[in-house]
């Protein structure tokens, strides 16, 4: 019998009002320094030390584009001197460098972190990270699976910040720092030698990664809304097609957060910053009606062409830069130019964006690095200097949608991952690309669910295949953001009302399911910016010491209770097969079948087309809506409490505006709730 004694309470605590954005970017130094000759060595929590080494003594204090605080409460530490040996201990960690032996190496530098006094992880400079468990890449454009297509060598992961060696160094030394302007700018460095970041944990993944967010700032907690469904299409859609489109949607009572309108909204080209008045006659009649409809609106940039002649405003731009208009040439782009950079936004991009735009999708895919500042990154910057202006312009929540520029990134939200090839070997790799982000704080990817363009296969292949949408999609539940997505072809209008019978029942109900999961995955979220614990994680966070933990590597965990492993291969006799290692510790249960498994074993399952792989603790309590939410703009008076029983368990339910600020400067304490089952 279950005796429910209190339900969910959220109560917030709040602080000054004056406090600091958590993530506003310090220029004061730390407490926990040491200065030994030309070395500099920095304490900045239990699991991270800084090493720099400067011939001149010209130490950075400024920002870099990843550590952007340093200014952090002391570390307790000591210090000593045998001979020329300095010794720094921490309770965690001990440093030993030769004072006055010039840069480290493997001979003048040692540090040993202590996690396990029996197994203590000993490192100096030049030690390989071999074992790290990677973090992501840039973009699924074109691949196939883990390859692009017509390759045979899987695409390389970036290094994540976990490794199995129990540490990751960091080196910062090259990197890019900010200015102390107004709005912070890019300032090179001068004389770059050594400036490293240390970070050591052990089998302690968790604690890597929220010191991390001590330094290199919080995953910042999107919109509520971004947790709904977002529709898009690549489609020269007209305002009254959109509007048929919305229509349908209600009609089908499927429920529908955001609309995101590819580059066809602009005139011709990739780059465009003047609305299409043949398909859109009066732009800001059209995006009011979408507010009407509790809807919020993207619209995709492509900003590599700078500002051509044909834009309404091209007049007034080249007035603002001084511009020579003879010739009628295209005022050229230039991410690193602050005077281009504040006209695209004053000029072309905040007077559509006050309009009725919530966000942008900034697709860039040109070259690299800035032309006007060596080895610059235009991704990185770009996304940046947008995240950057929306956090300065409006009192909402700044939402970014762009690609993966490198670390430091996780600061500016949600990831496109590209156009990736349709099949089931590019379902296959989604999961464990997702997850693994994870590992360096990129927790929010958004994917082109379903797959966006056929690949190298026959024309009469080149169709929608109704049980790799559904798995799909239903993958989509239960990853960061659900989106839709697709490339300009008639053949792939994957509306769900084009599907029939168990197939659009699945579809409907995996839309549902999303839904009604909000308040555990807003919850999670949340954690996430408290935590730097992302919502999707790889199982190895929780079970660091199990072997199944990094061989089951397309199984992870959603959010704290939830299991999932995906269904990636077609059903044989209408029943699709997977293998499922459940962690010991726990009993689990099978969601679709509310069968209980003892934890520590490897099972295997069936599933039929409106069945998944979900596995909820026992114990645990998932705070849910019911099927009246149709939006995620406002929190729903009606909650359900779905109770997994199994002894006493506790749980947190997180609520708030769902789209201000005040989450970055409360302190929340929550009240928890005890069902015992």
């Amino acid at each position: 019998m279950i005796n429910l004694f209190i339900l969910l309470i959220l109560f917030l605590c709040y602080m000054p009002m004056n406090a600091k954005k958590n993530d506003a970017i310090s220029t004061n130094k730390p407490t926990s320094m040491i200065v030994a000759g030309d070395a500099r060595f920095t304490i900045l929590t239990p699991h991270i030390i800084r090493l720099e080494y400067d011939s001149t003594r010209r130490f950075v204090n400024s920002p870099s584009f990843v550590v952007i605080h340093r200014n952090l409460p002391e570390v307790p530490f000591t210090k000593t001197l045998h001979g020329k040996w300095l010794i720094i201990k921490t309770a965690r960690m001990e440093l030993k460098y030769k004072v006055g032996t010039g840069k480290f190496n493997d001979e003048n530098l040692q540090i040993t972190y202590n996690q396990d006094t029996s197994h203590p992880i000993i490192w100096h400079p030049g030690m390989q990270n071999n074992e790290n468990l990677k973090g992501t890449f840039r973009t699924l454009d074109g691949m196939n699976g883990d390859t692009h297509e017509g390759d045979t060598i899987p695409t390389p992961f970036e290094n994540g910040l976990i490794s199995r060696n129990g540490w990751y160094l960091l080196d910062d030394s090259n990197n890019f720092l900010f200015d102390n302007s107004a709005w912070k700018w890019v300032k090179e460095r001068n004389n770059p030698e050594v400036d490293w970041y240390f970070i050591g944990y052990g089998t302690n993944y968790k604690a890597a990664l929220v010191d991390f967010t001590r330094i290199a700032g919080k995953i910042p907690l999107p919109p509520r809304y971004a947790f709904g469904y977002w529709w898009s299409r690549y489609w020269n859609y007209s305002d009254d097609e959109l509007r048929t489109l919305v229509k349908r949607f209600k009609q089908y009572n499927i429920p529908l957060d955001v609309l995101i309108i590819d580059m066809d909204w602009h005139t011709a080209g990739w780059t465009g910053y003047t609305w299409n008045k043949s398909l859109f006659p009066d732009p800001k009649k059209f995006l009011q009606w979408l507010k009407e409809q509790h809807l919020k609106t993207a619209l995709n940039l492509h900003p590599a062409d700078g500002i051509a002649p044909t834009e309404e405003k091209y007049a007034e731009f080249a007035k603002a830069m001084q511009f020579d208009t003879t010739g009628h040439k295209n005022i050229p782009f230039e991410c690193a130019d602050k005077k281009f950079m504040t006209n695209l936004f004053n000029i072309e991009l905040n007077p559509i964006r006050k309009e009725g735009v919530s966000f942008w999708w900034l697709d860039w895919q040109q070259w690299p690095y800035s032309k006007k500042i060596a080895g610059l990154s235009n991704t990185w910057w770009l996304n940046y200097c947008f995240f950057s202006q929306m956090e300065q312009q409006t009192k909402q929540r700044p939402l970014l949608y762009h690609r993966w520029g490198g670390l430091g990134n996780h600061r500016y939200e949600i990831g496109f991952s590209g156009d990736m090839v349709i099949s089931w070997k590019s379902l296959a790799f989604q999961p464990y690309f997702t997850s693994t982000a994870s590992n360096v704080l990129y927790g929010y990817w958004s994917h082109d669910l379903g797959g966006h363009m056929f690949g190298n296969v026959q024309e009469d292949q080149k169709k929608v295949n109704p049980e790799m949408y559904t798995r799909w999609m239903q993958y989509g539940v239960f990853s960061p953001i659900f989106r839709t997505h697709s490339t300009k072809d008639p053949r792939l209008n994957r509306v769900i009302w084009n599907f029939k019978g168990d197939y659009f029942q699945a579809l409907y109900d995996a839309i549902h399911l999303r839904y009604a999961l909000d308040p555990y995955i807003y919850t999670m979220a949340r954690k996430a910016y408290d935590t730097g614990i992302s919502l999707c994680r790889p199982m190895y966070y929780d079970y660091p010491k199990n072997e199944e933990a990094y061989t089951f590597k397309d199984e992870y965990m959603f959010g704290d209770n939830m299991l999932i492993m995906p269904i990636t291969t077609p059903a044989v006799n209408d029943f699709s097969t997977v293998k499922v290692w459940l962690p010991e510790g726990n009993d689990w249960y099978e969601w679709s079948t509310g069968t209980l498994f003892k934890g520590g074993q490897t099972i295997e399952r069936k599933f039929l087309i409106n069945e998944y792989p979900i596995y909820v603790k026992a114990g645990a309590i998932i705070p849910m809506y019911d099927d009246k939410v149709k939006n995620l703009q406002e929190n729903s008076n009606d909650l359900i409490v779905k109770v997994f029983p199994g002894g006493s368990f506790k749980t947190k339910l997180y609520e708030d505006d769902g789209n201000n600020n005040d989450y970055q400067k409360n302190r929340l304490h929550f009240h928890h709730d005890t069902i015992r089952t």
